[in-house]
């Protein structure tokens, strides 16, 4: 082999290891790192990472359910009674079914992960059923409130899921469910992820049918 080959071949392969060694540092790092760095503000939405009052990756989940709630907040703050009843078509949710159904299923995943319950009890299918089911339910029973009652009932319902996550700790984030892993594994960790790309993706929707309403600019969507 050539000179200039082997001067070649001595670069990539320092490049390649002095790369995998800071990538295993800057990994081994950051569980320390998790737990030295100061927590961003409460009211801080634009940090992912640990939060003040919760273990550190139950923090970091925390953040991102903070941001993505506050997103739907900021859509749907100033919308009507009317505006949050309309139907854009006989087959589609309302903007007011869909805020209630992200509060139905926050309301799930708290008695399951915190209770172990995988059903609605009676009391609860009253208030939240319709919501979950969305469809025919949906559109005859969510109607008729104004935007605050919707807010009202999913931060109520968030406060509770906040108060629980901070009684609980990394380990249990990360267990598996043996119930639902008996076809694949699922640990907690996935069940609240899902609740905060189910809330992304509502959002999504909410964002197109608050841009079709009546006398509203259509979005770029």
């Amino acid at each position: 082999m050539s000179s200039s080959l082997k001067s070649v071949s001595r670069r990539q392969f320092l490049n390649g290891s002095l790369t995998t060694a800071a990538s295993l540092t800057v990994a081994g790092a950051l569980p320390t790192l998790a737990h030295t760095l100061p927590a961003p503000p409460d009211n801080n939405l634009l940090v992912v990472g640990p939060v003040e009052g919760y273990s550190p990756m139950i923090g970091s989940l925390v953040s991102m359910m903070r941001y993505n709630r506050d997103t739907i907040l900021r859509t749907v703050k100033s919308l009507t009674p009317a505006q949050l009843d309309h139907l854009f078509d006989a087959n589609a949710n309302t903007i007011g079914a869909l805020i209630m159904h992200l509060g139905a299923t926050d309301k799930f995943y708290q008695i399951n992960t915190f209770e172990g319950r995988q059903e609605f009890n009676e009391a609860e299918k009253k208030e939240w059923g319709a919501a979950m089911e969305l469809g025919d339910a949906g559109r005859a029973a969510i109607k008729g409130h104004d935007v605050q009652y919707y807010l009202d009932k999913i931060t109520a319902v968030r406060d509770e899921t906040l108060a629980q996550l901070k009684t609980k700790d990394d380990k249990w984030l990360l267990a598996l469910d043996p119930i639902w892993s008996k076809q694949q594994p699922v640990n907690t960790y996935w069940k609240w992820f899902h609740v905060c790309e189910h809330e992304s993706n509502h959002r999504g929707q909410i964002t197109w049918l608050k841009s079709r309403l009546p006398g509203m600019k259509p979005g770029k969507d």
